[in-house]
């Protein structure tokens, strides 16, 4: 495990600056971010190293640039689950997997919640499915783990401040890897 822990560092180190257009913050700023709203908020380690790892499929995906801006969902919620499922458990995986379904859900349940979303994330809705239907959304509040991944998806939403001064790299690593400690 502490083997697979350091890969994720390391991937994070050589492509954690990578910035989509529109998004104001680096993917390892925005882990790191989403990692400490959900530590603030007492979740789980498991569910904190979730908020962390929750968009890792971006950096696995291969692609440069914004594949949103160019029409591509790059299903980063597929890869980057599929991806950790090789060695953490459901309570990670899980909301990581459904982190997509639970911003459709939320611009379903929610007037207000698609105004507060960044331009990255308006245009990864429609290609994602845009809003769910009420029997989509019946079925996936039913699903182990959505309220879990709501949760992450709101701290997704939250992550992305640039108002305040951010750790070093080395620091935001450093913090991961406390986390993944504590789950091993």
């Amino acid at each position: 495990m502490r083997i697979f822990f350091q890969e994720i560092a390391d991937l994070y180190q050589e492509k954690g600056d990578l910035q989509y257009h529109g998004e104001n913050v680096t993917q390892l700023v925005h882990a790191w971010q989403c990692g400490q709203l959900a530590k603030q908020q007492g979740a789980s380690p498991e569910l904190q190293m979730a908020a962390w790892l929750h968009d890792i499929g971006h950096l696995l995906t291969g692609q440069t640039g914004t594949p949103t801006v160019v029409g591509i969902d790059d299903q980063h919620q597929v890869l980057g689950s599929h991806y950790l499922a090789q060695k953490l458990p459901p309570a990670v995986v899980q909301p990581v997997a459904l982190h997509v379904l639970a911003k459709r859900y939320l611009v379903s349940t929610n007037r207000d919640y698609q105004a507060q979303l960044s331009e990255d994330s308006i245009r990864s809705l429609a290609l994602q499915g845009g809003s769910m239907t009420e029997v989509e959304c019946q079925a996936f509040i039913k699903m182990p783990f959505s309220q879990d991944a709501i949760s992450l998806r709101q701290w997704d939403d939250a992550g992305k401040a640039t108002r305040h001064p951010m750790p070093a790299q080395a620091k935001m690593l450093a913090d991961f890897k406390q986390l993944a400690e504590s789950l091993m």
